[in-house]
């Protein structure tokens, strides 16, 4: 990696640490956090009381992270509650008010199987990172946060529609309500898949931002069964414009089965978006004309409905890979250790492909389908990152495609940039 940026990790002992990830890991314009679990740093285990005591703890780690690297909760980007009960919002909404009174940041909230420690709550954060990373060389250190709401998609009283910062948007989880009734529409996955991203769609043209500016999405399904429904819908999305079917780009795609979301939907779709001009007051020169670059190399899985990485500016989004050996197309033998080790060669082989190496990742995120398999699956992991130096997230869930034990996306620094900062 060059030297214009670094992957800056950093952990303090007032919130709970781990050999294998680090709490917050920074690039360029963005923080990273690692997902929260509701653990007591002075004991190192999880609170007594029920998801109202766990939810304040886990926004409690997340404000000491943020306030160790001179940061506050106003500068969170998006928020993501993971529970195991989708009956336990209400109560977690409570606490979360008491941290965002005011500004609200993008938000997902899905339930999954099965979390560490047996946890009832697990949150993650996206952090601006102002001052970027840039050692030694001033970054506009004033870069401001982009939020906006529009009436032709959902409202919610808890999150902002689109959170930009730098070059970025990030969009909450859509779920499949139709913005005129409030009700979800009617139909199955792949009626409710459509709806999402049509909301997904009326956001990014309220913003002046085309559709195929999406560099990644993560589709939520209450029922893995329902991808194929789900895929005929998003196939009609991407790619979007003419340019974009001329070289058939699809972003990068993660897809997890949720054990419940809410409003009983059996679909709910966030998106990450490119935003080429920046939030101000960067120049025009750093600001115009950068691009969305997409990359497939053969030594990977090679998906028609995912690219495996899209870069854009100073960040690299990687695809969910599943244990598939790229040669024969199947998943390799042996257990969780084994299926892991594949996934993040998988990852390996992508990164690589494109001129970077593992030491410059960011995030990653990890689903077991049996999270009491998460000891097998850090043995490892351990070997590609041996320093834990990521950020990352493990969450349990149901069913994983190909009956697979693990699943593995990541986000990666994108030191050069793309053009024209190179």
């Amino acid at each position: 990696m060059s030297g214009d940026n670094v992957v800056l990790a950093r952990n303090t002992d007032q919130a709970p640490r781990s050999p294998y990830y680090s709490q917050t890991v920074a690039f360029s314009h963005y923080n990273n956090f690692s997902a929260q679990l509701p653990i007591d740093p002075k004991t190192g285990e999880l609170v007594p009381g029920g998801v109202e005591k766990q939810a304040e703890q886990c926004f409690r780690n997340i404000r000491a992270i943020a306030e160790s690297i001179g940061h506050s909760m106003n500068d969170v980007i998006r928020i993501t509650v993971f529970v195991t009960n989708i009956e336990d919002v209400d109560a977690i909404d409570g606490v979360y008010r008491s941290y965002f009174p005011t500004y609200l940041p993008a938000r997902t909230t899905v339930a999954v199987a099965a979390l560490p420690m047996d946890a009832s709550v697990f949150v993650e954060a996206l952090l601006s990172n102002g001052e970027g990373t840039i050692p030694n060389a001033p970054q506009a250190g004033d870069l401001v946060k982009l939020t906006n709401n529009t009436a032709n998609a959902p409202i919610d009283a808890l999150s902002t529609q689109t959170v930009a910062f730098s070059h970025y948007n990030n969009i909450s989880a859509q779920l499949p309500v139709d913005p005129k009734s409030g009700q979800i529409v009617v139909g199955g996955a792949r009626e409710q898949a459509a709806q999402c991203l049509k909301n997904i769609k009326a956001i990014l043209e309220s913003i002046d931002v085309p559709f195929d500016d999406i560099v990644k999405t993560t589709v939520f399904l209450k029922s893995l069964s329902d991808i194929e429904a789900v895929d005929e819908a998003y196939a009609r999305f991407f790619p979007d414009s003419g340019i974009a079917r001329a070289v058939g780009y699809v972003p990068a795609r993660t897809v997890i089965e949720a054990s419940a979301l809410p409003l009983h939907a059996l679909v709910q779709i966030e998106a990450v978006v490119s935003h080429g001009d920046g939030t101000p007051p960067q120049a025009v020169e750093d600001r115009h004309g950068l691009i969305v670059e997409a990359a497939n190399t053969a030594n990977a899985p090679i998906d028609a409905l995912s690219t495996q990485t899209v870069a854009f500016s100073h960040y690299n989004n990687i695809s969910a890979q599943l244990p598939i050996d790229p040669e024969t197309g199947t998943l390799v033998s042996g257990g969780v250790a084994e299926q892991t080790a594949q996934c993040l060669k998988n990852i390996k082989a992508i990164i690589e492909s494109v001129g970077h190496a593992m030491g410059d990742a960011v995030k990653v995120n990890i689903c077991l389908r049996n999270i009491e398999d998460l000891d097998a699956a850090n043995e490892a992991y351990a070997a590609f990152f041996p320093e834990g130096k990521p950020a990352r997230r493990v969450i349990g869930v149901g069913n994983l495609p190909m009956g697979a034990l693990v699943q593995i996306d990541a986000i990666f620094g994108n030191a050069e940039g793309t053009p024209p900062t190179a």
